[in-house]
């Protein structure tokens, strides 16, 4: 060739769009397709190395950290005379020897004989030998020093290589490492542009500072959209210009302290904007290190006010009752238990249930939000440390020790008068009734709980004939240590076979003969003898054993009704079933296993419970009513007349018995009032297709009324107390030998 040719070459290579967009691809093809027509050679290819090594040959890579590296075709030409059948091979990744690098390192390029050096080769060596390629030359394609690729020619002529044809390939490898180079700033450049484009579209701010001079050198949109600080005013200045070292100006010592040792400063923090606002803060800052070796923070953060906003909602329902806005029983409870002292009031609003009953749930919701207006108002006159309601109609106030018990009842007073003002709800004059009880905290503390000797105190508070409030002392205390006891014991009582079953016999006032038993539980103490039901049911019921006592109760006295009917002793069993107990969801399972298990004849077993109690869930009480109905068991109102159960809703229940409560019973004799009572309830119970049976009957004048009233059967001491089995069975004998 001559020099006007090699100019030329260069000049359509140097001149081509492909080469000035940076176009490697296109370029390479170009000069594969010029080289293979200038020169007498029978292929000519461009390859480039991968990026594992270009990073090895950044370092500097000597022979024992080089294992190998691969390379990849970017164009391939052959002249006519050369076999296709290698295109697909040469398409596939080979490596290349350490050697081979070595040599293109130090010479720039090679020029050998394949056959002799077959270390050098670019291609395989079965293309060399079947071509009969006696010449290569593989030219380094470097940026800066460093090897990207190599431009290979081979040739058929073992002639060598002229330095003229060496420096034309070396002159088109360096317009192939150009090209390489505008592609690399090309794409260097587009993700600046792109990185940049996201930073500034992106909702969290975005922040670059300098380290060494302390000045924020970029900052994106974000900043002002959260901040509310122009651009202009934070970019190029100095970092305490930021909302967060304004409010805040000893972190900086605190983030450039943890950045100095490379660690990440992450956090969120309470600002305050230049207008006055509130706003929270997530930030996470890091270091980093530009090629010149300057030290920069890259810092990204975002407002989260909403997520603290919502976390303190979070908290505000989980701490707060929704109704009162006072703090609810989960949050007041772990501070009573932590407190050493102070003074303890327990609020109760005594018959609110039945305002809410009679009422409406409205207006008792709008009675409790009085209540806990006026007690708030206490609270805050009388510098409380705080004010919680801990359950539906009771409240708690706890008040610093620093009255003596004079100034104290004083308060408690004012408070009494304060709450018993009458209030207008929904246009009717409603007058609370408080009751309070009064805990010192110090007194009991590492004792016992407060709030349980504020529940215990409160229910001496509600027996008071005029003021209901009660402070705790000795008496309630030693009442108290003694509940704590029964508690304790009753852990252990049912499997020790402490509980032991007694009946009281009904009397048939028409037939004058014994037609039943009500079983009756008593204790067995091995400290304390003989308890009654009245000194351990509460307890048990507070305690959460009362479910396990009533199934006790219910077993024995189904096992006992078995035996007498297996002896044929015709009479029924009646037994008390506790509000928790009849509630349960297992009452049902239980007596059908026992009827089975026992087998029990039909309406021997009655079942007993309150009317107060049976009015708490009316639907599902009813439901569960006629299902043991429909097993054959009969179920009796127990203590008639105390509660406030109507006729409307006795009609929905399979009511077998009512038991008309002892108390009336009692005044029959002077009471003109208790008599009509009496009549009124039996004449409602034999309307209603109902048997009557009267308690606590103990006077033959009594029993002589209520024959007269055709009441069906009556029980109390007249007849008998409640006795062992053994002794109940000689009354059912004498009975019997009577008849």
């Amino acid at each position: 060739m001559t020099q006007e040719q090699y100019r030329h070459l260069l000049e359509l290579i140097v001149n081509s769009s492909a080469k000035q967009q940076g176009n490697f691809a296109k370029t390479s093809e170009l000069v594969c397709k010029l080289l293979l027509q200038q020169f007498d050679v029978c292929a000519v290819s461009v390859w480039l190395f991968d990026e594992e090594f270009d990073n090895q040959n950044s370092v500097e890579p000597n022979e024992e950290q080089f294992v190998f590296c691969s390379k990849r075709p970017i164009s391939s030409y052959f002249s006519a005379n050369v076999t296709h059948t290698h295109l697909s091979r040469n398409e596939q990744n080979w490596s290349i020897t350490f050697d081979f690098f070595k040599q293109l390192k130090q010479h720039r390029y090679l020029s050998e004989n394949p056959h002799v050096k077959p270390e050098y080769q670019i291609l395989e060596h079965e293309f060399y030998v079947q071509n009969n390629v006696q010449n290569t030359l593989n030219v380094a394609i470097r940026i800066n020093g460093h090897i990207e690729g190599v431009l290979a020619l081979d040739s058929t002529s073992p002639a060598p290589w002229t330095h003229e044809e060496i420096q034309l390939v070396i002159q088109c490898a360096d317009q192939l490492a150009l090209t390489l180079a505008t592609r690399y700033s090309y794409d260097k450049s587009e993700q600046i542009t792109l990185l940049r484009n996201a930073a500034e579209h992106s909702d969290q701010v975005v922040m670059i500072v300098n380290l060494d001079t302390l000045k924020v050198d970029y900052v994106n949109d974000a900043h002002q959209k959260v901040t509310g600080l122009l651009r202009s005013e934070i970019e190029h200045h100095s970092v305490m210009n930021l909302d967060v070292l304004r409010n805040h100006p000893d972190m900086l010592s605190v983030f450039t302290t943890q950045l100095e040792q490379q660690k990440s400063v992450i956090g969120d923090i309470k600002i305050n904007r230049k207008d006055g606002t509130e706003y929270w803060l997530h930030y996470h800052i890091t270091k980093f290190t530009t090629e010149q070796g300057n030290d920069y923070a890259l810092v990204s953060s975002q407002d989260i006010s909403s997520e603290f906003e919502h976390k303190a909602e979070l908290e505000k329902l989980a701490w707060h009752c929704r109704l009162t806005g006072l703090h609810n029983r989960a949050f007041f409870t772990p501070k009573i238990d932590q407190a050493k002292d102070g003074v303890l009031l327990l609020i109760d609003l005594m018959g609110f249930k039945r305002f809410n009953d009679t009422n409406g749930h409205e207006s008792g919701d709008l009675l409790l939000i009085e209540v806990a207006r006026r007690l708030k108002h206490f609270a805050a006159n009388h510098h409380a440390i705080d004010v919680a309601r801990v359950g539906s109609d009771e409240f708690c106030i706890l008040l610093a020790s620093q009255y003596c018990e004079y100034e104290l009842e004083n308060i408690v007073n004012k408070l009494m008068t304060n709450l018993s003002a009458f209030a207008l709800i929904n246009r009717q004059k409603v007058e609370p009734k408080p009751a309070i009880a009064i805990v010192d905290i110090a007194t009991v503390k590492d004792k016992f709980s407060p709030l349980s000797c504020a529940d215990i105190t409160l229910q001496h508070a509600k027996k008071q004939s005029f003021e209901h409030y009660q402070f705790f002392n000795q008496q309630i205390l030693a009442q108290f240590i003694n509940n704590a006891d029964i508690e304790n014991d009753l852990k252990s009582a049912i499997n020790g076979r402490q509980f032991e079953l007694y009946y009281q016999p009904l009397m048939d006032l028409q037939q004058h003969q014994f037609i039943g038993a009500e079983a009756l539980i008593r204790w067995n103490h091995p400290k304390k003898g003989v308890l009654y039901p009245g000194a351990f049911i509460e307890i048990a019921e507070q305690c959460g054993m009362i479910n396990s006592l009533g199934e006790w109760v219910l077993e024995n006295a189904c096992k006992q009704l078995h035996l007498w009917q297996h002896k044929n002793v015709n009479i029924t069993m009646h037994v008390n079933v506790a509000a928790r107990q009849f509630f349960s969801g297992t009452l049902f399972e239980q007596v059908w296993q026992l009827l089975n298990r026992y087998r029990i004849k039909p309406r021997s077993l009655i079942l007993e419970i309150t009317e107060t109690e049976l009015m708490g869930d009316i639907h599902y009480a009813s439901h569960l009513c006629q299902e043991l109905a429909d097993l054959g068991v009969g179920i009796a109102i127990d203590d008639f007349g105390t509660g406030y159960s109507s006729m409307k809703y006795l009609k929905q229940f399979p009511i077998n018995k009512l038991k008309i409560d002892r108390s009336f019973i009692m005044d029959i004799g002077s009471s003109k009032e208790s008599q009509e009572i009496v009549s009124a309830i039996i004449a409602m119970a034999k309307a209603l297709n109902i048997s009557i049976t009267a308690e606590g009957v103990e006077t033959v004048e009594q029993e002589q009324f209520l024959a007269g009233m055709i009441c069906d059967h009556a029980q109390g001491f007249l007849y008998s107390p409640a006795v062992r089995v053994n002794d109940f069975n000689t009354l059912m004998i004498s009975s019997m030998a009577k008849h």
